[in-house]
């Protein structure tokens, strides 16, 4: 059973190497791909010290583009995905969490449930949004981590969930076309933990620029419905 580890990575020079070196560790994980999506920093560089294989993209292309380039690159020979975020740093190693109902056949896809730290994150409009357009577009699933980057999927679900929806909007389609697809999705609880996206002038950006990726998704995948 191949299990690949698809990791998309921009300007993570900081956390990169403790992510990869995790990863390398989760038991059933056979290898690790980093998708560098126009770092310039030493993201790429250092995910290759630290054992992955690195797939270097001319430019940014967002992080829906960066999984996509991912999984082309090893559809052929993968059994199972399991895709992380790059600053997951040492806490990736929980991502064994995921994999145990993918590899026993009781789910298609399993997203992570992350504990939320203290005194982090946005104003929970992005949150809300996904949460609702997954519950209408995907059958009434009341998702408790529509935005989790952290998930595993068997070539049934990526098969279902492709093409991955451009930028931020990447989690919330995979939820909806894998539920619409009639696959099992599961949330597991899992400790892992990465550089939230704090209450200042960045994180406002960050999480203007995310409704904007789910509300365009969620826009499309309504009208993939019709």
């Amino acid at each position: 059973m191949n299990v690949i580890a698809l990791i998309p990575a921009h300007n993570e020079a900081e956390r990169i190497s403790a992510t990869v070196e995790a990863a390398l560790g989760v038991a059933g994980v056979t290898r690790v791909v980093v998708i560098d999506d126009g770092s310039d920093d030493d993201t790429a560089r250092l995910a290759g010290d630290a054992g992955a294989e690195v797939i270097a993209l001319p430019g940014n292309v967002g992080k829906g583009g960066a999984l996509q380039a991912g999984l082309d690159a090893v559809r052929a020979y993968a059994d199972i995905v399991l895709l992380l975020d790059a600053d997951l740093a040492s806490s990736a190693s929980e991502a064994d969490a995921l994999l145990g109902p993918v590899l026993s056949d009781t789910a298609d896809m399993t997203v992570a449930v992350l504990p939320r730290p203290a005194g982090s994150g946005g104003f929970g409009l992005v949150k809300g949004l996904a949460r609702h357009g997954i519950a209408v577009l995907g059958g009434g699933f009341q998702a408790t981590a529509p935005l989790s980057g952290q998930r595993a999927l068997n070539r049934r679900a990526w098969v279902a969930a492709e093409p991955f929806a451009p930028g931020y909007g990447a989690e919330v389609a995979l939820s909806v076309r894998v539920l619409r697809a009639k696959l099992r999705l599961l949330e597991v609880p899992a400790t892992m933990s990465h550089a939230a996206t704090g209450k200042d002038l960045a994180g406002f950006m960050h999480r203007g620029r995310q409704f904007v990726h789910v509300l365009i998704a969620l826009v499309r995948l309504g009208v993939e419905r019709r």
